[in-house]
């Protein structure tokens, strides 16, 4: 009939459909939850966008990230999830069940709720370096670092997560600049203090990229073109590999003044759980973890998700029971 709105009941309701979220709904479709996973705007999440994968447990060989987030979509579906393609704008917290209302209209009542929204890494936003992602443009020294062995590599940025991504890839290179803006580091001081004491790494103060520049056939990054903040001054420096690390955005927009977030806007967790500030609300990924920001490590709070909900509606069924007696 028109003007009726399409509603979707589930026990557990899982947010975002990357690693966290389909390791939160296998583990729930086991547990006879009846999981319905809302995709989003990115589905697969950051997996979709990484090429090779070579750090996940169980591939001897170099994976790819579209391919493995395919697997864990059928493996979820195999056991009994269900997908809706839909965007959630709305969420209600205030009473069980949740009510969350997708851009489609359908409104979603759940009983439990996982968030796995994800964050997304932050880009300098030139045309040069869209061209270059996954030719030597990356975000993530953790994910890609080991594919420059031996080569000259630039970090961009000057927070902790810069200077944590230098110094680990100080791992793989022996030639590695920090590039800033400024000509002093946010990074917290003990940080700052093994980044100088580096011998393998030189800083370029007050510069910001211009231009990823490419070269060679296949077309892969062969240098930077630096700007000087102060005289505008362009100096081109020689490197293979770029990694933008000026930090990530966690998608918890949605739950502003609803749920508990930190000062960076991520999701706030009890310590060595997924439980939020509302009962009955769980959080695993990215959109929670800002210091691992890895698919193993999505994938485990995910499990860690589906099991604290299961032992959520359990105590909640056994207390019903209880009252009923």
């Amino acid at each position: 009939m028109p003007g009726m709105t399409n509603t979707v009941s589930t026990r557990l309701l899982v947010l975002g459909s990357g690693p966290a979220g389909l390791t939160a709904a296998i583990y729930a479709a086991r547990a006879g939850l009846s999981p319905v996973v809302v995709q989003g705007i990115q589905p697969g999440g950051q997996l979709t966008t990484t090429t090779d994968v070579e750090n996940y447990p169980g591939f001897r060989d170099v994976i790819q990230g579209p391919w493995l987030v395919e697997e864990m979509q059928a493996q979820a579906e195999h056991v009994g999830t269900r997908f809706e393609w839909d965007h959630i704008s709305d969420a209600d917290l205030t009473q069980r069940p949740f009510r969350l209302t997708g851009d489609s209209g359908t409104v979603y009542l759940c009983d439990t709720l996982v968030i796995a929204t994800g964050a997304q890494a932050k880009w300098l936003g030139l045309a040069s370096e869209e061209h270059m992602k996954g030719k030597g443009a990356s975000a993530c020294a953790t994910c890609d670092g080991f594919f420059y062995r031996g080569k000259k590599v630039a970090v961009i940025g000057g927070g902790n997560t810069a200077v944590e991504e230098a110094l680990y890839l100080t791992n793989h290179s022996h030639d590695v600049t920090l590039i800033h803006r400024r000509d002093s580091l946010r990074a917290e001081k003990i940080l700052q203090d093994r980044l100088f004491a580096h011998p393998n790494i030189k800083i370029i103060w007050h510069s910001e990229v211009a231009e990823f520049v490419a070269g060679g056939t296949p077309e892969t990054l062969v240098g930077l073109d630096l700007r000087d903040t102060r005289t505008g001054a362009i100096q081109r420096i020689d490197v293979d590999g770029a990694f933008v690390a000026i930090g990530h955005s966690p998608a918890t927009e949605l739950f502003k003044g609803k749920l508990r977030l930190d000062s960076d806007g991520y999701i706030e967790c009890e310590t060595g759980s997924t439980r939020t500030t509302i009962a009955g609300v769980f959080a695993c990924g990215d959109v929670m973890d800002k210091l691992y920001r890895q698919a193993v490590t999505a994938a485990g709070t995910g499990c860690m998700a589906a099991l604290d909900a299961e032992r959520f509606m359990a105590a909640m069924e056994f207390e019903a029971l209880q009252a009923a007696e």
